[in-house]
């Protein structure tokens, strides 16, 4: 059969695109679950909407109920804190504030629901929980109208929600997007962000539960594991059985009210200047400012750690004072800063420190000889380091051995 032949033979056997009329495309509103009596027995309060049917947890609590070491009225205090400061986690505006936090039936994938949206809301006189639970995958719609996301945008914080939490939930609507009204984006804040810019290389683990247990003063007793709650979700949707659904609100609720006594316990950490954290703690605030050209505020923080704590724990916030205090051309106390620094950080920053001594000795102290030296110390250490990658090393040795040859060439001269 020849090519063309092929194609026409191919032709008649695509079907002709057929419409679907428009009746057939509306939503179709399932029937409640056989099993909504026993789950309202457990005290979940059922909701019928034009979607189908949801369940709900609503607690409140007054300002002075008290979440490990704070009460959830700190938080008042934290806004007010605020309004004297910016940072990429200050609260100013007056968009409603949300604390938000799923459980899933899963990790990843298109299969995979979300069968608790909980969320903690604020206003001036009380914090509300509102945990709606998935009735069964057909009430998804009604599920995540409930949710109040498509209303007016909100001011959204969660622990590692932007990696996880809301990507879980755009996916979802995806799937209604012909059925519920669009999705407004929030403002999002990610705590679980913030606590490792202050916390790295100081908790072990970043998970939520240890940072409750090292830092906010509120131990689990009881807890479900995460990694038990799809299965117990997914026995109670089969069984009605809801006792270890329970468990896995609490468990919800526990990860919601952390989030307000988090919140409290960054804001204080990043406005208050040093007080009860360990040296390492501060000194990532202070970098932190520094990242973000606060140079004051991290200066500030730097020169306290340098004078509050001893030498060895300081000396990483002695490294960075050094870089803003070469900024403001406060060159020897940035090479104070630089020398006194290099036996106790880390093998990377003390390549960069003798880099930087021998810079401000060269051009800023006019001594060739020490810059000559801390060059030297430098090229001998990065030829026997293991923290470059082959082509960076490599780089570096060569830049080392230029400015060797340069410096000797002037102290000839």
């Amino acid at each position: 059969m020849s090519y063309e032949k092929k194609l026409l033979a191919m032709k008649k056997m695509v079907k002709k695109k057929t419409t679907v009329p428009a009746e057939q495309l509306r939503y179709k509103k399932p029937a409640a679950p056989v099993y909504s009596d026993l789950w309202e027995q457990a005290g979940l309060s059922r909701i019928d909407n034009e979607f189908g049917t949801v369940f709900v947890r609503e607690v409140h609590y007054a300002l002075d109920y008290q979440h490990g070491a704070y009460q959830l009225g700190d938080f008042l205090e934290a806004l007010a804190t605020w309004r004297e400061h910016e940072h990429p986690i200050a609260l100013t505006d007056e968009r409603p504030i949300v604390f938000y936090d799923t459980e899933t039936t899963g990790l990843k994938g298109t299969g995979t629901h979300i069968f608790l949206n909980g969320l903690l809301l604020f206003d001036e006189h009380e914090f509300v929980l509102k945990q709606y639970i998935l009735a069964d995958p057909s009430h998804e719609a009604a599920f995540l109208f409930e949710s109040r996301f498509w209303q007016e945008q909100k001011m959204v914080l969660t622990y590692n929600g932007k990696s996880f939490d809301w990507p879980q939930l755009e996916m979802r609507w995806t799937f209604h997007r012909n059925t519920l009204p669009p999705l407004k984006t929030p403002h999002h804040i990610d705590l679980m962000h913030s606590a490792k810019r202050i916390w790295k290389q100081e908790l072990a683990r970043m998970t939520l539960s240890e940072v409750e247990r090292q830092k906010l003063g509120f131990i689990r007793d009881g807890d479900v594991p995460g990694y038990l709650a799809p299965a117990i979700y997914l026995d109670a949707v089969r069984t009605g059985e809801t006792n270890a659904l329970l468990k896995v609100l609490t468990h919800n609720e526990y990860d919601l009210l952390s989030l307000v006594t988090l919140y409290v316990q960054e804001t204080k950490l990043l406005t208050e200047g040093v007080r009860n954290e360990s040296a390492k703690a501060y000194t990532n605030i202070g970098k932190w400012y520094k990242d973000l050209k606060a140079s004051d505020a991290s200066l500030e923080l730097l020169r306290d750690i340098t004078h509050l704590y001893d030498v060895d724990e300081a000396a990483e916030a002695s490294f960075y004072k050094g870089y803003l205090l070469k900024k403001r051309g406060d060159f020897q106390q940035a090479y104070d800063c630089f020398l006194l620094c290099t036996p106790y950080v880390n093998e990377r920053q003390r390549l960069e420190a003798y880099t930087e001594l021998a810079k401000l000795c060269e051009h800023r102290l006019h001594d060739i000889e020490a810059a000559l030296r801390y060059t030297q110390k430098a090229l001998d250490e990065t030829t026997q380091s293991i923290c470059y990658k082959p082509h960076a090393k490599e780089k570096r040795i060569d830049a080392l051995t230029h400015r060797i040859r340069r410096l000797t060439n002037k102290n000839v001269l």
